[in-house]
């Protein structure tokens, strides 16, 4: 039964590990396409001109898969998890350019957190919760990095699947701290925001930070808060300095926070919270 939730767990892993690697790649960019329809439709409204005619369709299904580089479409057999990039030594097989190694590191990092849903709850709906809950942050941590992104689409998502999985009783959380966990995180970091901007005149914090705080609390509860913000910062920090030290700092100097409440968030689930903190609401 063991080397069967293992088995199971690494390939549902896989298989949802090449799906994520198209949503974080096509996500921000459909994001981006219907902000540009909207402004252009707003421009010819405002001018008293027909809307402009839509462009060609671009979602998670179409275009088909293709190679960025010389365009060639992708064949079944080349989308295998992590086995097609290993059997083309990570290049298109058409044009021989370079494919990034972030596609097997999700697809396996995915697996990873199969393995472990499966082996620790078995076959049971906290399994498919918490695995959806890794998938997610994963998805959210790179988009965020990429692009400083956290799309509602997937902060909201995350929230619901908290709260919903504690009234279920699927969560070992209790509904009313899933609750009190959401509404404190969101306003923690809304009344840093505030008052950063208040002090400096800039925004230092989107809102997608603040949704993605509140999805964490409506997953671990109120006490878990401090510690995810703590470990959060402090992982921030010292990417931050380390990016300064190489010169890879982005030319804003800014350094997305979502990567950061994501590592948090994985820290928190796989190595539960002291018994100290683990005070009742």
């Amino acid at each position: 039964m063991t080397l069967f939730l293992l088995l199971l767990g690494l390939l549902l892993g896989l298989l949802t590990g090449s799906f994520l690697n198209v949503v974080i790649h096509r996500l921000p960019r459909m994001l981006e396409a219907a902000w540009e329809a909207d402004q252009a439709a707003w421009q010819a409204e405002r001018q008293g001109l027909p809307a402009p005619p839509a462009g060609p369709r671009y979602d998670l299904a179409q275009p088909p898969s293709h190679c960025p580089s010389c365009h060639t479409p992708i064949r079944w057999y080349q989308l295998i998890p992590l086995l097609s990039w290993l059997w083309q030594r990570g290049r298109c097989a058409h044009c021989g350019q370079r494919i990034s190694l972030r596609y097997p590191l999700v697809e396996l990092l995915t697996a990873g957190f199969g393995a472990w849903c499966a082996l620790h709850y078995g076959l049971t709906p906290a399994a498919l919760l918490w695995f959806g809950f890794a998938c997610l942050l994963l998805v959210m941590a790179l988009i965020d990095w990429d692009t400083t992104y956290l799309p509602d689409s997937l902060t909201l998502p995350l929230l619901w699947l908290g709260l919903l999985g504690s009234s279920l009783g699927w969560l070992a959380l209790p509904l009313q701290q899933a609750v009190w966990g959401a509404a404190a995180g969101y306003g923690m970091l809304w009344l840093v925001s505030t008052l950063f901007r208040l002090f400096t005149g800039k925004t230092g914090m989107g809102s997608g930070d603040l949704k993605l705080l509140a999805a964490l609390g409506a997953w671990f509860g109120l006490p878990a808060l401090l510690p995810l913000v703590l470990l959060s910062a402090l992982a921030g920090s010292v990417a931050g300095l380390l990016l300064l030290a190489s010169g890879r700092l982005r030319e804003d100097r800014h350094v997305p926070f979502g990567p950061f409440l994501a590592l948090a968030g994985w820290t928190c689930w796989l190595l539960p919270l002291p018994v100290w903190l683990q005070w009742p609401l």
